[in-house]
């Protein structure tokens, strides 16, 4: 009865659509099926995997992570990464493990394939949990060019820096790698003050085999921009339908993730409720390594 209850990693790989999927899943398949999500286009599952899954396991949940077809450890030259491909995967999932619905988790593009995954099929979904989950894209690149404009309001090299990104069609993969490369210079994704548990979370990670397989397909975002015509969206008006259906919607962000503005926080609290937003001190982006407890 014991061995029943202790915690077992099953690593699975099956052919989906003409591709390998990269799946793997912690914890007893009895407990609340919960499907981590996670950001790109160009990401992978590698620091969730490597820092909090098996935690979550721990805690009584029936993890399943996996890499989007064509992106990270799912290798696949034809995946055309659009919303509906990622549907399919989804669905493939749930058809693996038998699965009647399941907890969404979500993080930062992620959240997007989430929300409107849930949207159409609302009756798969148990919960759908934002992580540092991005929402309203647009906004999101005003902030964060904005804010740099204000920082270097007298420094005439960056703000032609940022005038070449602002100019670029907003709907372009140039734009948003502008956007977010800007960010990234400026640390708008790390954490200002690093306590020790985040520090041991991210050096272990960086020694780790998952480190060795942080797989990033960089034309993913092209083929994005490429073949969906959803690429630059605000997803609250589904967020605000997902729930008018019956399905929970829990976020959780940072208070440091440079990358959303108050306004966008104080939209995305009134809809999903008080009671079902956390906002957490001396985090940014990756929380779920930031503040993981």
């Amino acid at each position: 009865m014991r061995t029943l209850l202790l915690v077992f990693v099953l690593t699975i790989s099956f052919y989906a659509n003409g591709q390998n999927l990269y799946i793997k899943t912690y914890g007893n398949e009895k407990n609340k099926p919960l499907i981590f999500i996670h950001g790109g286009p160009s990401g992978n599952a590698t620091l969730f995997e490597g820092t909090t899954a098996q935690n979550l396991a721990d805690q009584g949940f029936y993890v399943i992570a996996y890499d989007r077809r064509g992106e990270g450890r799912s290798a696949d030259p034809d995946a055309k990464f659009t919303y509906e491909e990622a549907f399919q995967d989804l669905n493939l999932i749930y058809k693996k493990y038998h699965l009647k619905k399941a907890v969404l988790l979500s993080h930062s593009f992620g959240g997007l394939v989430a929300t409107l995954y849930t949207n159409k099929y609302p009756q798969n979904v148990k919960a759908l949990v934002l992580a540092g989950a991005l929402f309203s894209q647009q906004e999101t690149y005003d902030h964060i060019l904005n804010t740099l404009k204000k920082k270097y309001s007298t420094d005439s090299e960056q703000l032609k820096k940022i005038s070449t990104v602002e100019n670029l069609n907003k709907n372009s993969a140039e734009y948003r790698k502008g956007c977010f490369d800007l960010a990234s210079e400026n640390d708008f994704f790390k954490m200002p003050n690093p306590t020790a548990a985040s520090k041991k979370l991210y050096a272990d990670y960086e020694a780790g085999e998952f480190f060795k397989t942080n797989i990033r397909n960089k034309n993913a975002p092209l083929l994005f921009y490429q073949n969906e015509k959803q690429n630059n969206i605000d997803s609250r008006p589904f967020l605000k339908k997902i729930k008018a259906k019956g399905v929970p919607i829990f976020a959780i962000y940072g208070k440091e993730d440079g990358i959303f503005s108050s306004a966008q926080i104080a939209s995305l609290k009134e809809i999903v409720g008080e009671n079902h937003f956390v906002f957490l001190d001396n985090c940014s982006h990756y929380l779920f390594v930031d503040q993981q407890k």
